[in-house]
């Protein structure tokens, strides 16, 4: 009988300056990493308009608005994510220029290979974060969105926006029509 392969692990510590030499962006999972799939035009021009919408609503006040290619750590789960948008409005991440950790809202668009993971495991992950008020996620395919929001209890309530219907976003006292959030976005 052989000796088992030990199993190489990979740290946060080895992933941080490893993903920093990377041409592509990839989530770290508790010492497994992902590679994030490149999006479509209908995915990057939604995400740009909810990111303008908070942005210019934010404007002036603690809070900031990122994209992508900002990096997220869910200390409780050992793992970095890169959200389509978060807000945050905190100092500690005020100081930090290349991670956040404690955002009040993430917003995730939808892609077909990523729907039941953001939906599910991820949003599991994002729920272990005390700072987070709100999760949304957008089906660009229904042009439906989801808000989860955790209530005064702990407990997330959703809150869902169909099809035309304006998007509150409470966390940050946001209501964005769907023609807001859609704009120049095609139809496929």
């Amino acid at each position: 009988m052989g000796l088992a392969a030990e199993k190489s692990i990979f740290t946060a510590d080895d992933y941080l300056p490893w993903q920093a030499m990377q041409l592509d962006r990839h989530e770290y999972l508790d010492g497994e990493v992902f590679a994030i799939p490149a999006t479509e035009d209908r995915h990057n021009t939604t995400s740009g308009n909810i990111a303008l919408a908070l942005r210019q609503h934010l404007s002036g006040s603690p809070c900031r608005t990122y994209m992508s290619d900002m990096l997220l750590q869910v200390a409780a789960s050992n793992s970095y994510f890169y959200p389509d948008v978060l807000v945050t409005c905190s100092a500690i991440d005020q100081a930090s220029p290349l991670v956040k950790t404690e955002p009040k809202l993430i917003i995730e668009v939808l892609s077909p290979s990523t729907a039941a993971y953001d939906r599910g495991l991820k949003f599991s992950h994002y729920r272990s974060l005390p700072s987070l008020e709100e999760y949304a996620v957008i089906d660009l395919g229904s042009r439906i969105t989801d808000v989860h929001r955790k209530g005064a209890d702990g407990l997330w309530v959703l809150h869902p926006f169909g099809q035309g219907e304006t998007v509150e976003l409470a966390s940050v006292a946001l209501q964005v029509s769907a023609a807001q959030l859609f704009a120049d976005v095609l139809d496929v």
